[in-house]
């Protein structure tokens, strides 16, 4: 079982909180499809020859794509490697991109799961963010996904914006549980220095809100989720059940997968690697033929953390036993007073041999992972 991520690295515009590598010019675009479907092929052995049951195309705004350019390295994907017959196919979209005859076209192209970068439903926290679709779109989007024949799709929204209050955040909640989709991943805004919010934040022109408002807005997200049936399987991550996103739980759980595309990451087990983040040296590489990428081998240590900082995001928890057994390591007798420590503060449950974040917990996951860390 393995999965393959494929980065679209276009965008209409510049998000002002975002650091992921895109690029607004699509002058490339036709010849960046064509390298994704040339490093496919110079990577088909990568996979060792495990059945495909994910294919997730991010970026970026992979609904820039025509039907036609989603079809081609679809192609080429099944041509290539062992794509079972009922594969997740994911596609992450702007709502402004989702009219009714795009989304026809996404679904005749293969696409079977939907993931739509709403952000919020407050049109001034839009215009704040400088995203390329309105508030009306926010809610169209999806209704008219639903009404093209999409049944298994999620919406992304950002909480921790500045705001007097907390009202905001639950009328966008209000909304989205009104639109009944199956998946919800909702993200505390994070100022990365090399971004406008970032640039903003040294000059003191943007203020970001203290933590502890963040954390209350997700307590509330918390509350909210339980009361209308989202199982939080994953700190960031809600479904009704029965709909996780298979692709990155296979990510959380240590599934091998390989990223295509520039910028895009790549992990088999004893090593990882990610591809240049430049369009054009992606391109021209590919062009003759090679790639750039580097490449980092892992210790047992690195993996061992690797897994601590996946497993313990979600509601599977880090497995002691797994950690002893397959890597060495004895987290239950080197941390023993820190476990207890954890687990006297409400932080943390072990039952079974299984460490879990209590709700309590996962606000501080970051900080008890670094504490953790082999």
């Amino acid at each position: 079982m393995a999965g393959i991520y494929i980065h679209i690295p276009f965008c209409r515009q510049a998000c002002y909180y975002c650091d992921f590598h895109f690029s607004t010019s699509m002058g490339l675009k036709e010849q960046m499809v064509q390298a994704i479907q040339q490093e496919l092929q110079l990577r088909q052995d990568y996979l060792r020859g495990q059945s495909v049951q994910t294919v997730y195309f991010g970026g970026g705004t992979p609904s820039l794509l025509s039907q036609q350019e989603l079809m081609a390295i679809l192609q080429t994907v099944r041509q290539l490697f062992k794509v079972a017959e009922d594969a997740e196919i994911t596609l992450e979209a702007n709502p402004d991109d989702l009219t009714p005859t795009k989304l026809q076209e996404l679904r005749q192209a293969g696409i079977n799961r939907l993931s739509i970068g709403l952000q919020s439903f407050h049109e001034p926290h839009l215009r704040l963010m400088n995203r390329a679709h309105i508030a009306t779109e926010s809610l169209q989007s999806v209704k008219d996904a639903q009404a093209a024949g999409f049944d298994n799709i999620t919406v992304d929204l950002i909480y921790g914006i500045p705001a007097p209050d907390h009202s905001i955040w639950l009328q966008d909640l209000e909304k989205l549980f009104l639109l009944q989709v199956q998946h919800v991943s909702c993200y505390a805004l994070t100022i990365e220095s090399d971004t406008v919010f970032g640039r903003w934040s040294k000059k003191g022109t943007f203020i970001a809100p203290e933590d502890e408002f963040t954390a209350q807005q997700f307590e509330i997200l918390l509350s909210l989720m339980k009361l209308h049936g989202f199982v939080q399987y994953e700190i960031s991550n809600f479904c009704q059940p029965g709909y996780e996103s298979k692709h990155n739980s296979n990510y959380w759980r240590g599934v091998h997968y390989l990223g295509i595309g520039p910028s895009a990451h790549s992990f088999n087990g004893p090593t990882r690697q990610h591809n240049v983040a430049h369009n054009k040296k992606y391109i021209d590489a590919l062009q003759q033929g090679q790639l750039l990428f580097e490449l980092e081998t892992l210790s047992p240590a690195d993996q061992a953390n690797d897994y601590l900082l996946t497993s313990l995001r979600t509601n599977w928890g880090c497995d002691l036993a797994k950690l002893k057994q397959e890597l060495g390591f004895d987290l239950a007798t080197t941390h023993a007073s820190y476990l207890q420590e954890l687990q006297q503060k409400g932080l943390a449950q072990i039952n079974n041999n299984i460490l879990y974040l209590t709700d309590k917990g996962k606000l501080l996951a970051d900080q008890i992972t670094l504490d953790l860390f082999l």
